[in-house]
């Protein structure tokens, strides 16, 4: 019996391709949808690299290799998140917390096929196209057999299909004999009995016309106890996957002069949007990454993705935080005990409770969330948990007025001390985020008065605890006694604390950058830490700087940043980290791409269920932008911006009906406020 055949692929080979930084595109533009690399046979290149995509009930990392000869090597790592096999009796017990069925699986698993008496051998790769799929084309094999082959996830069953299509592309009738496979393996888990099916279709015997073609699939299955087999074909898995592709490009589109900005965009809202899962706390979004599955956590989720998706007007999203705002609401308690950070797999509180500042994280997430979703109801129901956890971190006030936390959302990774400013700065953004949800559903003048009282004072604590001169600059020591810059040095200027924004903005793109982006530090006495980078840190600093309005360094950076992220070596998103995760293309990540443009190139800042203010920073050398079909406040507009002489001319549009609600001309240097009515 065939089951896995793991890591055909020498994952140095993606590990050293990925080192090779800020070369020549390797990939070029399609459309704002779709990118591509063509190969021409020369040794130079070689190529690896990895991509993971999801539906509701499967992941997929597909891993794929190809060498100086243009022969492809392929990986299939797929995960079921929902179904938890036994961990063995040796292993530590936290392996429940990433316990999913999952297997690799190489080529092995493809059927045999035969031209007369020789096994078929598809030609060289002769591109590679990313679009929310992944697809490879090879030149015509020896027979004269162009081989096509595509990758997906089903978007609502346990499956992971790859759809191959052979053509004739010679003069000649071809006839083909198929050997196909058919593996099945079970095991045991928290739920019962789960079966592995894999599987391919392809004719036993079948005869191509010169231009004729053939598509079958191979399908790798789960079923859990008396499930029934998936049963959707392959054409209405391609085109239900088709669906949210199309879902995704029709909503909430970047126009700017720069179609690697446009096209990073496109792809982040994918990526952003495809990592929900049904679970037992209903439908979830998870970071994915092949560690974090059916499970959240209060920076990822809570902080990072979920306000994102007002935006994006996409309802599966909006109930995936829903459903985890609620999951947090339930563990808050009257005597201000911590939260816990995450609840993984399935609702399973983490081994060890650290706060990392938690509460801020989810009062700031989710007062955004609130206001953006223009909801009532919704806003009614998240002010328990955002007053809660407004009041906690009021309550971790250190004697200094900063709010103490045991770590950040890096858990022990680098020292934070026993206050850092990544806390505080976001409980600041949430005070001030609250005030304006507060006022929209009608609470207290007194309460919101203490808001602001409160959010004052902590403004003032944060400029006398953290401002400093670190290695030379004005800016923030991360916590007491820190001797050296780190990439959250940017959260005051995400907040709208610009006290420092000058040494801040030079720290961050002088002193931390590299061509990955900002790193962690750049001068830790262990060089262990100064080689690790965190796109997160990035995002924020990009947005930061953005809203500070340091334009124009800002573009400089977000271009050069982008164009590595979607046509470099490790493509087409956003990561996680470097070393830890091997730059893993994590879900959330891709949403705080897609909040650079929405919350600091355009400046959009929600003020009520149905108000906001937009200040725009429209680089020198563009002459105007656009951002179309934004959904939040329960509306579908579009904000335009048009440089006019010294001046540039903003106008809010009704995307339904083309009507101009609002043109106005302005500097850009003070936010222009908007009601609906």
């Amino acid at each position: 019996m065939i089951k896995s055949c793991r890591l055909s692929i020498p994952f140095v080979l993606l590990f050293l391709g990925w080192q090779s930084i800020a070369q020549d595109n390797q990939w070029t533009i399609v459309s704002s949808t779709e990118i591509e690399r063509v190969f021409d046979g020369s040794t130079s290149q070689a190529y690896s690299d990895n991509i993971e995509m999801a539906g509701k009930r499967v992941a997929g990392i597909v891993s794929y290799a190809i060498d100086s000869l243009g022969k492809l090597a392929i990986d299939r790592q797929v995960f079921f998140p929902q179904l938890h096999p036994f961990i063995k009796e040796n292993d530590p017990s936290w392996y429940v917390y990433r316990s999913y069925l999952k297997d690799t699986y190489s080529d092995a698993i493809l059927p045999n096929l035969f031209v007369g008496d020789k096994q078929f051998a598809p030609g060289p790769v002769q591109k590679v196209v990313i679009n929310g799929m992944l697809h490879f084309k090879h030149l015509p094999s020896t027979s004269g057999i162009v081989l096509k082959r595509s990758f997906l996830p089903s978007s609502s069953e346990r499956l992971f299909l790859e759809k191959l299509t052979l053509i004739n592309a010679g003069q000649e009738t071809i006839s083909f004999q198929a050997k196909n496979r058919a593996l099945e393996y079970k095991t045991l888990g928290t739920d019962g009995e789960f079966i592995t099916l894999i599987s391919s279709d392809a004719p036993s015997e079948f005869t191509l016309e010169p231009k004729g073609s053939i598509t079958f699939s191979v399908r790798i299955a789960a079923v859990l106890n008396n499930e029934k087999t998936p049963s959707k074909s392959a054409k209405e898995t391609y085109y239900e996957r088709k669906a949210f592709l199309k879902q995704m490009s029709g909503s909430l589109n970047l126009e700017t002069p720069n179609p690697i900005l446009n096209t990073l965009f496109e792809f982040s809202k994918i990526r952003a949007s495809e990592s929900i899962f049904e679970s037992k706390l209903g439908l979830i979004h998870s970071p994915g990454g092949g560690r974090y599955y059916v499970g959240i956590w209060a920076n990822d989720q809570a902080e990072y993705v979920s306000p994102f998706f007002p935006y994006l007007g996409y309802s599966t999203g909006d109930e995936s935080a829903m459903n985890m705002y609620r999951a947090f609401a339930k563990m808050t308690n009257p005597e201000y005990t911590k939260l816990p950070y995450a609840f993984e797999v399935e609702g399973l509180p983490p081994p060890s409770p650290l706060d990392r500042g938690d509460a801020a994280m989810i009062a700031y997430g989710a007062s955004q969330f609130a206001l953006a979703t223009g909801d009532k109801k919704v806003a009614n129901e998240l002010w328990p948990l955002i007053s809660w956890c407004l009041e906690y971190s009021n309550r971790q006030l250190n004697k200094e007025g900063v709010v103490k936390s045991e770590s950040d959302e890096m858990e022990g990774r680098v020292e934070t001390g026993t206050a850092n400013l990544s806390t505080s700065a976001l409980y600041y953004g949430a005070l001030r985020h609250a005030t304006d949800l507060g006022r929209s559903i009608g609470k207290s003048k007194s309460t919101l008065k203490r808001y602001q009282r409160q959010s004052k004072a902590l403004k003032k604590a944060i400029e006398n605890y953290f401002g400093a001169n670190i290695e030379g600059l004005e800016t923030y020591r991360y916590y007491d006694g820190h001797k050296t810059l780190r990439h959250w040095i940017c959260m005051p200027l995400v907040v709208g604390i610009n006290d420092r924004k000058d040494d801040t903005i030079k720290a961050l793109f002088e002193r931390l950058w590299s061509g990955n982006g900002v790193h962690v530090e750049k001068n830790n006495p262990n060089p262990e830490v100064s080689e690790i980078f965190w796109d997160r840190g990035t995002l924020y600093a990009l947005r930061g700087t953005l809203l500070a309005g340091a334009t124009e360094v800002s573009l400089n950076k977000l271009e050069e940043f982008s164009k590595e992220r979607l046509l470099g070596a490790r493509v087409p998103y956003v990561v996680e980290a470097f070393p830890e995760g091997s730059m893993a293309h994590l879900s959330a990540e891709s949403g705080l791409y897609a909040r650079v443009f929405v919350e600091g190139m355009f400046g959009i800042n929600p003020t009520g269920l149905n108000s906001f203010t937009v200040m725009p920073r429209l680089p020198k050398g563009w002459d105007k932008m656009a951002l179309r079909n934004i959904k939040a406040f329960r509306q579908n507009f579009d904000v335009e911006i048009e440089r006019n002489g010294e001046m540039a001319t903003i106008r809010i549009v009704d995307n339904t009906n083309g009507k101009t609600l609002l043109e106005t001309s302005s500097n850009l240097d003070m936010p222009i406020s908007y009601t609906f009515k």
